[in-house]
């Protein structure tokens, strides 16, 4: 099928293609990933059997496929050459070796994501074109996908809604002697009746009490006790993309310090985003909340960087953390999400999630960031 003027793959092809010279890179290869749909809006299953889609500066895409999900082709935006292959392992590599010589790719450069490449796929590009030099390309999709168009921030946005109101409607069953894996459950059933993709960006983070002092913990059988922080980091998905959000609440009354420690938190992540805007680099951001955790004296207690890239990955660039100089521009998503950890005794953590916009940012979440206190 033809590309229509305004199909936004064939512009990301394009915009790919120069990324590619950029890097020296002949061409890129993808298999089923958050990248791949992004550039094709093809979606497949990780599985026992193959997929991959060269993106060259000169070629058309070429994928090699199962002949079983040939029919995904129909009706895409763009021009496929396919390669597709039965059920006997033995002849794929010959699909492989059809798709290099078809896309002239026998000696090439070729990048890869090296974080999604499995050996599975790499076996096979290697027998296809012995030739051929796979290394890190990460950079050249990464350069695309950090900048948001405004339908994907509308999907984030969304996102972010969904994200809040499942947590609304969980708050009034959280009280001392419930679990936080039946918070954990609670809040999965509650994102899925607002609307969420059944695929989640993370299962959701609930820590109470000892437990909120560990930034990534899984959620436990230990009841919630008066006096308790609770922690919950959960995140929704519309259509491929997703929220990350963060709140910290108590359990009843807290002691002092836990509620000195909220006071601290909440500074540091209004000063994250109250400085950020485009021109800036990420370490700036994150040294604006660091600057604000460490003043107060708790600078040995914030173990983490500020925030991460957010969209198609729960976890992707831009990276806010103190030796990253990269550069804001319009339309990159990311977290502001600084937090205090007392081990043994409890943390706080807050997180947003912001899109950099000609203003400034937009913040995608807007729940209240002070601690909340819920009855005991």
């Amino acid at each position: 099928m033809s590309a229509t003027k305004n199909s936004i793959h064939p512009k990301r092809h394009q915009l790919l293609s120069e990324e590619l010279r950029k890097h020296n890179l002949d061409a890129l290869v993808l298999n089923p990933g958050p990248s791949l749909p992004y550039l094709t809006g093809l979606h497949f299953h990780m599985s026992e059997r193959p997929v991959v889609v060269f993106f060259s500066q000169n070629h058309q895409p070429v994928v090699v496929l199962p002949e079983l999900e040939t029919l995904k082709l129909e009706g895409l935006d763009y021009e496929v050459q396919a390669f597709p292959y039965g059920e006997n392992p033995i002849q794929w590599v010959e699909s492989f070796k059809s798709a290099i010589l078809a896309a002239g790719l026998e000696n090439a450069r070729i990048g890869i994501e090296p974080r999604a490449l499995r050996v599975l796929e790499l076996n096979f590009l290697q027998k296809a074109a012995p030739q051929a030099k796979f290394v890190p390309g990460e950079s050249c999709v990464s350069a695309l996908r950090m900048k948001k168009d405004a339908a994907e921030v509308n999907a984030m946005r969304k996102a972010a809604e969904i994200a809040q109101n499942a947590l609304l409607a969980t708050l009034p069953s959280v009280k001392p002697g419930i679990t936080e894996r039946q918070i954990a459950t609670e809040l999965t059933l509650q994102l899925l009746r607002h609307g969420s993709d059944s695929q989640m960006p993370f299962s959701p983070i609930v820590s109470g009490g000892p437990n909120s002092a560990n930034p990534h913990a899984s959620p436990s059988d230990r009841p919630l006790q008066a006096g308790d922080l609770l922690v919950i980091d959960w995140g929704a998905n519309v259509d491929g993309y997703f929220s990350d959000i963060t709140r910290t609440f108590g359990i009843g009354p807290v002691e002092p310090e836990f509620a000195h420690i909220a006071d601290i938190v909440l500074q540091a992540n209004t000063a994250g985003r109250e400085i950020a805007r485009a021109g800036l680099t990420a370490s700036e951001i994150d040294q604006a909340t660091r600057a604000v955790i460490e003043e107060a004296g708790y600078g040995q207690y914030f173990t983490h960087r500020t925030g991460h890239g957010l969209g198609l990955e729960g976890h992707e660039e831009p990276y806010i953390r103190g030796d990253n100089t990269q550069i804001l521009e319009i339309g990159m998503s990311f977290t502001i999400e600084p937090g205090i950890y007392l081990p043994g005794r409890g943390g706080v953590r807050i997180e947003d999630d912001v899109v950099v916009t000609t203003g400034g940012i937009e913040s995608l979440s807007s729940l209240p960031r002070q601690l909340k206190i819920l009855e005991s």
